[in-house]
């Protein structure tokens, strides 16, 4: 029996999982990451290095797990954190920590990107403005900031075509992960020379660009020493983290959308031809299927939000957790249940990070709006996981203003596994909310992709209809939307009110006047 090995090169950790093709999931294991590191407010950086030896501890741990050798997989696939920028010199030497997704420092590379080629012309070249979040800007900050680094650049790589270059000595990447970096024409699937021109980007540090299942290398005889794969085991070109975790949720079809809660939140739809949103408040993509494109609007602080407040004061339960190999998250979230929808007045802002959909916005800062003497720490948690499934909801509200259909949502990531987030989210989005067998997203994804490459499924959609069951179904509630929906009409007009303010103690965040 073939087996198809997935790799997602994520914020936290990489995994790795083993599956067979029917879906199931034989082996899995995660090579933990160091912290981002956070050194200015609105900074993070992590060490490729460090992704590359989590790589190893989860390729070997997840052989190990499956009682399964090298030779026994029939190919690789990847996934990984978009928008990070690993810079590499002639000697293939990492220059400096990687600016990763969240990273917010380039707003003013950003204004002069708009400046320089305009912002209608931006969505005509590439389907996207200008965002702190994509790779261009962080590539441009290095050159404004960094000149002597600059100028030693010889590749540009994103976080898992890092590791890929690792395993397979090829500089490759493919068209959903090229599609958040500002350089790429999403519309005809290929680098776009304006860009470059205009930004004056010289296209030879720039990987090579694959459709997601095909084949871009193959295990070299040192990775296969480091890893226990077989050489020359077939590497695929993968995805981006949500395209990839779109083919793990089957979102490969109209009508199908997935809602990922892992570190940001994602809100993702499956389109035949690029649909673009004239005000850039969406990302336009080129899908993992061949041919096809997704809309996605990201929430920064999606579980990151839940993650800091367990960090900062849920203490008590991250040591009861390691005492008694209970999920801390689990116990949180336990004290939200007592608390009716809405947390009785009590609004959470989850921009921690700044924001994308819809606002654009490195500079928005979260906040709770509400708070009362009446309110607990219950209520807190609960406004948290409330304000989440609110932001996501803002980008079903412009799809829908685009007539892009979403009849199912399919939830995945950190933020599925609770049930009561998961009947928030119904009851916010007014939509089915479905969860799946198989919970492993983008790494099933990724492995689902190798198995195309492999020739193990005719198509990726096939791929979805041989490996993906349906495991549960929640109903939206109609009282419970009812309030929400009233609740949400409140939320959507908090951030507009703030939003000078906000601006105001950015600055005097970062020690501007």
């Amino acid at each position: 029996m073939p087996y198809m090995m997935g790799i997602d090169v994520g914020t936290t950790g990489t995994r790795a999982v083993i599956v067979r093709p029917d879906g199931h999931v034989v082996g899995a294991a995660t090579g933990d990451h160091q912290p981002m590191r956070m050194s200015k407010p609105g900074w993070a950086e992590q060490d490729p290095g460090d992704w590359w030896q989590a790589t190893l501890v989860a390729i070997r741990a997840a052989l190990e797990q499956a009682s399964l050798k090298g030779s026994d997989i029939a190919a690789v696939g990847f996934s990984g954190q978009m928008h990070g920028v690993v810079l590499l010199d002639k000697a293939f030497a990492v220059l400096r920590p990687s600016l990763i997704w969240c990273d917010q420092r380039s707003q003013a590379q950003c204004d002069w990107i708009t400046g320089q080629v305009g912002a209608e012309r931006l969505i005509q070249y590439v389907s996207n403005p200008a965002l702190t979040g994509f790779s261009a800007p962080k590539i441009l900050w290095v050159r404004d900031n960094e000149p002597k680094i600059y100028k030693r650049v010889a590749h540009f790589l994103l976080p898992k075509d890092f590791v890929r270059f690792r395993l397979t000595g090829e500089f490759a990447t493919d068209v959903s992960d090229a599609s958040g970096t500002l350089l790429f024409d999403v519309t005809h699937r290929r680098w776009s020379s304006e860009m470059l021109g205009a930004l004056e980007i010289d296209s030879h540090i720039l990987p090579r660009v694959y459709e997601s299942p095909e084949v871009t290398g193959e295990i070299t005889q040192e990775a296969a020493v480091l890893t226990g794969l077989n050489a020359g085991t077939p590497v695929v070109a993968g995805a981006g983290d949500q395209a990839a975790s779109a083919v793990g949720n089957g979102i490969v079809l109209p009508g199908l959308t997935s809602a990922t809660l892992g570190t940001s939140g994602v809100i993702f739809s499956y389109t035949a031809s690029p649909t673009l949103d004239p005000r850039g408040r969406i990302h336009t993509f080129c899908h993992a299927v061949p041919g096809k494109w997704h809309v996605m609007g990201v929430t920064q602080g999606a579980g990151l939000s839940l993650r800091w407040f367990r960090d900062h004061f849920g203490a008590a339960e991250s040591w009861y957790g390691r005492q008694t190999d209970v999920d801390p998250y689990e116990l949180i979230i336990r004290e939200a249940e007592k608390v009716p929808p809405g947390s009785e007045g009590l609004l959470w802002q989850p921009y921690l990070m700044g924001e994308r959909t819809p606002h654009l916005d490195a500079q928005a800062r979260g906040l709770w709006f509400g708070l009362t003497a009446s309110h607990t720490r219950a209520h807190l948690i609960r406004s948290i996981l409330e304000g989440v499934a609110f932001s996501l909801r803002d980008s079903l509200e412009i799809f829908k203003e685009l007539a892009i259909p979403v009849e199912q949502i399919r939830v995945s990531g950190g933020g599925s596994r609770s049930f009561l987030w998961r009947q928030i989210q119904a009851d916010v989005y007014g939509k089915e909310v479905v969860t799946l067998r198989t919970s492993e997203g983008s790494a099933l994804g990724a492995a689902l992709l190798a198995g195309v490459g492999a020739g193990v499924y005719a198509s990726v959609e096939d791929s979805a209809r041989d490996a993906i069951q349906v495991k549960e179904r929640l109903a939206p509630k109609a009282d419970q939307v009812a309030v929400y929906d009233r609740y949400y009409q409140v939320y959507r007009n908090l951030y507009p009110a703030v939003q000078e303010l906000s601006h105001t103690l950015a600055k005097l965040g970062a020690g501007e006047s």
